[in-house]
């Protein structure tokens, strides 16, 4: 059973001045202590949700509410509540690491707590860069300075675009020893990531954005299962113009060059339907040359997805 939401989107908007249209009344709620992976390729939308939501961008349109308070009426509130790792290496270049995290801190109004900033730094193997001007730093360095900012008041959700791109293999399993911890903690995390099985890894629950619209929010187990699915591929001997009427309740795709059958089925059921299929195929006079199949992965639903979307 999923707990109450801590973030409640509704219907959320957002059209620039150029009139392009970044966000389609998006609703997605969020509960709390979970992962949240969000996809999509670029453009789609989602560092313009992430702002809106973390007070930075403002909507056209609709509703946020943070552990049931409106992002606009108790902005200082819901702000507090919020880390932010934005994609952009920015940061106070001239300070120490040490005294960024401590006023970034001090900025929300939390109270001076140097265990938990140095127990902060240790987890991200920072500790002994503490010292050290920020523009000293490596690029994978400013990047666990920057989840360190986000984390310095301790805040109750947690978001990360693009959290890992470029970076280290070092840092990223720094990271996701972070977010697991947090994860333990009650911290709802919420991550935008090219890195498909990265999500696959981590997340509870994993959305899919397209050109500003959510096309599908599912929990990762059930998305899962859908791996469960494998692709037979029955490559013909002669051209197909079209799937014949015959065959239509079996779901058959026709690759583009009527060449190539594939038919989906499920290696967890009791019955996959090939040797019928393929009975049916002979009894139509299809003759086939070879016949092979393939898994899906989190990556080929979510390619089939955004394809999908984008020929309709």
């Amino acid at each position: 059973m999923r707990m109450q939401p801590v973030i409640e989107i509704k219907g959320l908007a957002k059209t620039y001045d150029d009139g392009f249209q970044a966000l389609k009344s998006v609703d997605l709620e969020i509960s709390k202590g979970e992962i949240f992976a969000l996809l999509g390729p670029n453009g789609a939308g989602k560092t313009t949700l992430i702002s809106i939501v973390c007070g930075i961008v403002n909507a056209s349109a609709g509703s946020v509410a943070v552990a049931g308070y409106d992002i606009k009426t108790d902005y200082r509130k819901t702000r507090a509540m919020i880390g932010l790792v934005p994609q952009e290496l920015t940061t106070e270049a001239f300070e120490s690491v040490w005294d960024t995290i401590t006023f970034s801190r001090g900025l929300f109004g939390k109270p001076k707590d140097p265990a938990y900033l140095e127990q902060l730094l240790k987890d991200l193997s920072l500790f002994d860069k503490k010292d050290s001007k920020i523009m000293t730093l490596s690029g994978g360095m400013k990047r666990r300075v920057l989840i360190a900012k986000a984390l310095s008041h301790e805040p109750e959700v947690l978001f990360l675009d693009e959290p890992t791109a470029g970076v280290d293999v070092e840092l990223r399993k720094d990271m996701w020893n972070v977010v697991s911890r947090l994860r333990d903690n009650g911290v709802t995390i919420i991550l935008t990531t090219h890195y498909i099985e990265e999500a696959e890894m981590m997340a509870d629950r994993i959305g899919v954005i397209r050109r500003g619209e959510i096309i599908l929010v599912e929990d990762k187990k059930a998305l899962m299962h859908k791996l469960g699915e494998k692709q037979l591929k029955i490559h013909l001997h002669n051209k197909l113009d079209a799937v014949p009427s015959k065959l239509a309740s079996r779901n058959l795709s026709l690759s583009d060059d009527g060449m190539t059958l594939g038919y989906t089925y499920d290696t967890t059921s009791e019955r996959t339907g090939i040797t019928s299929l393929l009975s049916e195929l002979n009894d139509a006079d299809i003759r086939f040359r070879d016949i092979e199949t393939t898994q899906r992965s989190l990556e080929d639903i979510f390619v089939g997805l955004v394809h999908e979307e984008r020929e309709q």
